[in-house]
């Protein structure tokens, strides 16, 4: 079993491996090399003992050939140009999330086409695919089956990237999965371009004793995931075997991951019920109407049956998240935080 792992340098990547490592297997099959292709080079002194982790370093497109050199068993298709820098620069965006993933679709058909079964094509995309419309306001409650709408060019990129995907399966050039993302926090790391940044850094940064500002309103509410549900997730649908009975993932419709609707004012609450109020404290609120303005059209409320039927559950609550956090990243906490 030879998984590759698109943008396996950045932190869901890193930790998907890492999971997959831990397991050992893959669909029942002992895993024989996880590769890790990013356009970044890996992190100075991450050592692999194992000798199951390779690395492929550069440009996606350029190193299809690389990564296709041996078959390959399933690719988790995680890299992307993230949702403000694609609003930002609209040709970054459609060449490293469009352009990218019709070119691995393409090769993962050239492989399948030469023998043997379909590649299986794990994509992570986002809940930013959905948006209101002046003719089709976005229900209070989302589902798979709520039509998307998206109001950001990163949402576009990642509804065409759907639909790609469920042509190619269609086709049966690809075993493809769509897992759609909710926000992930507390991300460990420094904040990138994405919207949502600011999700993890109103949590991480103080227990790091940095102030950080807060972009948003303490009323804006958000679809979040922490990183242990997240890769859950992702692995429990590229695992599960096609078919109409329960516990099997049915039709080429993309799965949302379960999501803990939680406001802003509350995640605020909970970092003072966990860390205390001098911690708090370092969260500042500095409005960002542009984030704002993307975020709130972003849904925060899901209907998760699909999910469900796969035996996945959102997470308890926001201090059981932040709790996570403490314990699996204490060297990125400063001083004692308080249980």
């Amino acid at each position: 079993m030879r998984i590759v792992i698109t943008g396996g340098q950045g932190f869901i990547g890193s930790a998907l491996a890492a999971e997959l490592l831990r397991r050992g297997t893959f669909r029942g099959r002992p895993i024989e090399r996880i590769v890790l292709a990013d356009r970044i080079a890996p992190v100075a002194g991450r050592r692999d003992d194992t000798g199951v982790i390779g690395t492929i370093s550069g440009d996606l497109a350029e190193s299809m050939p690389q990564i296709f050199a041996s078959p390959v068993d399933a690719v988790f298709h995680l890299a992307a140009a993230v949702s403000a820098e694609c609003e930002r620069d609209f040709d970054l965006g459609m060449t490293a999330n469009l352009d990218i993933t019709r070119r691995l679709l393409e090769t993962a058909r050239s492989q399948s086409e030469r023998g043997g079964g379909p590649v299986s094509v794990v994509f992570s995309s986002s809940v930013a695919v959905y948006g209101p419309d002046a003719a089709l306001p976005l229900p209070e409650v989302v589902s798979e089956t709520t039509i998307p709408t998206p109001q950001s060019s990163y949402g576009a990129q990642k509804l065409a990237c759907e639909t790609l995907i469920a042509d190619y399966t269609r086709k049966g050039y690809v075993d493809g999965r769509v897992v759609r993302l909710m926000t992930v926090a507390v991300r460990p790391g420094r904040p990138n371009a994405a919207a949502s940044s600011f999700v993890s850094g109103i949590i991480r940064e103080p227990l790091a004793g940095l102030d950080t500002s807060c972009p948003v309103g303490r009323d804006v509410r958000l679809a979040i995931a922490s990183p242990r549900t997240t890769v859950r997730g992702i692995l429990t649908v590229a695992e599960a075997e096609r078919g109409d009975q329960p516990g099997q993932l049915r039709g080429r419709l993309p799965v949302n991951l379960p999501a803990l609707t939680v406001s802003v004012g509350e995640m605020l609450d909970a970092l003072r019920s966990v860390a205390g109020p001098d911690v708090a404290a370092r969260v500042h609120e500095s409005l960002d109407p542009a984030i704002e303005v993307l975020v709130r059209s972003w849904p925060a409320t899901f209907e998760n049956s699909r999910a469900h039927d796969l035996g996945l559950r959102a997470d308890p609550d926001i201090v059981t998240v932040i709790r996570e956090y403490l314990e699996d990243h204490p060297d990125a906490v400063a001083g004692p935080s308080r249980d």
